[in-house]
């Protein structure tokens, strides 16, 4: 996911690609760990992980047709 998308984009996203109705989403920004190997080291990226509530009555589905 993108870390620059809102909570309206997230929610039109998950509609139109699941095709089910949300109801609420949570958004938290994660920030990279540092990796090391040897004497290198970095960090991983950035990056936002998203909580989708479903409306009651909606299913997610087992797998997704992208």
């Amino acid at each position: 996911m993108d870390p620059r998308a809102n909570k309206v984009q997230i929610r039109s996203a998950v509609e139109k690609l699941f095709k089910v109705k949300v109801a609420d989403v949570r958004t938290a920004n994660l920030e990279g760990k540092l990796r090391r190997r040897g004497r290198f080291s970095g960090y991983r990226p950035d990056w936002k992980k998203a909580y989708v509530k479903l409306k009651p009555g909606q299913k997610m589905p087992e797998f997704a047709e992208i």
